[in-house]
């Protein structure tokens, strides 16, 4: 079992920074892959980044590569979404999610976070 708890979004003007952190609980947390995804008012939610349980690998949507980066820190139960030349698209609910590789990569997660808005001002 893992909980997962989102923080770290806010409002900030486009082409800003902002750090996201997902903080786990339990015991098997370094056994997860861990991703990010976003959910825009009236969208569906979208796959944004995962990292592999080694940190040995990363993947990125396309709209968010060059800008992004996934991070994690197994030794701290966390796992962290760099985000920066922030732009307006980007407001979202962003989630963190544990799973498999391949599920995260098509959007299913074993556990979800509550999530954490993230607002970009043009």
């Amino acid at each position: 079992q893992v909980q997962l708890v989102e923080s770290g979004g806010g409002l900030v003007q486009a082409g800003g920074s902002l750090r996201l952190s997902c903080a786990a609980s339990g015991r098997t947390f370094s056994n997860y892959a861990m991703g990010w995804f976003r959910q825009a008012p009236g969208k569906e939610r979208k796959f944004v980044a995962a990292i592999s349980w080694s940190a040995g690998s990363t993947y990125y949507a396309d709209s968010v590569k060059g800008r992004f980066t996934i991070s994690r820190d197994n030794a701290k139960n966390a796992v962290y979404l760099q985000m920066n030349r922030l732009k307006p698209e980007d407001t979202a609910v962003y989630y963190c999610a544990a799973a498999r590789m391949p599920l995260l990569r098509v959007g299913v997660g074993d556990y979800w976070g509550q999530g954490t808005q993230v607002t970009v001002s043009s």
